[in-house]
């Protein structure tokens, strides 16, 4: 091509096209990273809590190490490196347009691809020295690694990590529908078990496990030039590295934005929609739609076994003469939330089409609530009662639960309900 049409593009050859976008992705990540964090947090969080780090990782190298460290299992290390290799994807910095600019210069698109995939690799060797460098004094100190069994375990470790995201990537990019989740989960599940095996059970042994990194090494190496030979798959490229580009952004409005809940015909519960208690009474049926409500919402569903599971360990960890005081105060907090559950679902712009009094409101509210409160005391009362009684509290938990569970929603009944 002559000087004059290379004068014509922005840039004179890939390598600045992905420079830039490169430039342009590192921008992008920081401006996500400041929507959520500004200086103050740099100021008040990170500094002190570096300080902290660093001073608790000196203390790793050069004091005794932590008495719950000690008695930990070595397989543990490779657990959790396990969990850090299924962690992450690829990046290969290609975009929408490039379909109909680039498409015709297959060469840029090879090099923006090959400088793609090999910066998302080196990202992810970034990742695992860090990891590493934090796992050292519990590795040397606490497992008595010598130095030629710790580097053959990164080596493990790094190699399996490139296996992984690349056999991961190739089958996102290739396969639809559960065929992919098929292969997705074979792809990622069989070089972590041979990876856990192999760095479980061969630790002491570093020319095994430096025999197993060359093997993931071949094989990431062979997945590495299938990538660059693949073709026609352009807009599922697109796509997985739009998600990736996206991950911290998604990370950071989980908690934020609402997940869309999917349409159903049919309820995930109750789907014959019989009476659930007893009486035919208008007050009753109100109180049976407002508990099927609360289970039938994953989100109100999903807080209340939180709140219960927190409970249950606060439970556990709460000195034994304190234990029936965090019980009425905890209790007491799933009772307000409750209410305010059944005034939301009360002031329901459906709810309100139907012909119900205020007293019947109220009635139906003292009858709902207790019984939406009855599984949460009788799991924190049983842990009490089993922890102090022993074989008596099978025998107590149950009553304990129930009357608390009553006299603590009837005494908030009353406010609440009240002033409705």
């Amino acid at each position: 091509m002559s000087k004059q049409g290379q004068r014509a593009f922005a840039f004179s050859n890939a390598k600045q096209l992905f420079r830039r976008r490169l430039f342009s992705h590192w921008r992008e990540q920081s401006a996500i990273i400041r929507t959520a964090a500004d200086w103050t947090v740099l100021l008040y969080i990170l500094i002190p809590g570096g300080l902290l780090g660093g001073r608790l990782y000196y203390g790793f190298w050069n004091e005794a190490l932590p008495a719950w460290s000690v008695n930990l299992p070595f397989m543990l290390i490779p657990s959790l490196l396990v969990l850090l290799i299924c962690n992450g994807g690829l990046v290969l910095l290609l975009q929408e347009g490039d379909l109909l600019f680039l498409r015709q210069r297959q060469r840029w698109m090879n090099t923006i691809l090959f400088r793609g995939l090999l910066y998302s690799l080196i990202v992810t060797s970034l990742k695992f020295c860090v990891a590493f460098a934090l796992l050292l004094p519990f590795l040397i100190r606490g497992f008595e690694m010598t130095s030629s069994e710790v580097w053959a375990l990164f080596a493990l470790t790094l190699a399996c990590s490139w296996c992984v995201k690349l056999l991961g990537h190739l089958v996102k990019v290739q396969k639809q529908g559960w065929r992919r989740w098929l292969w997705l989960f074979l792809a990622i599940s069989v070089p972590n078990a041979i990876y856990f095996r192999v760095a479980s059970l061969w630790n002491d042994r570093p020319l095994i496990i430096l025999l197993s990194a060359v093997v993931f090494t071949v094989v990431a190496i062979f997945a590495f030039r299938w990538r660059l030979l693949m073709r026609g798959t352009f807009m599922n490229d697109v796509r997985e590295d739009y998600k990736q580009r996206m991950k911290i952004a998604a990370i950071l409005l989980r908690h934020v934005l609402d997940k869309p809940r999917p349409t159903r015909h049919k309820p995930w519960i109750f789907r014959k929609s019989q009476p659930l208690l007893k009486s035919k009474t208008a007050e009753s049926r109100f109180s049976a739609a407002a508990i099927k409500a609360l289970i039938r919402n994953p989100a109100h569903l999903k807080l209340y076994l939180a709140f219960t599971a927190v409970s249950a360990v606060a439970i556990l960890i709460i000195p034994s003469g304190f234990k029936w005081l965090g019980f009425v105060v905890l209790t007491s907090l799933m009772t307000f939330w409750l209410f305010s559950f059944w005034s939301l679902f009360v002031g329901d712009d459906y709810i309100g089409i139907l012909p119900f009094t205020k007293e019947q409101k109220a009635e139906a509210g003292m009858h709902a609530v207790p019984i939406l409160l009855l599984p949460f005391t009788m799991i924190t009362s049983a842990l009490i009662c089993l922890s102090l009684y022993g074989w008596w509290g099978i025998i107590l938990f149950v009553p304990v639960g129930y009357m608390v569970g009553l006299f603590i929603s009837r005494i908030f009944g009353t406010f609440r309900l009240g002033k409705d």
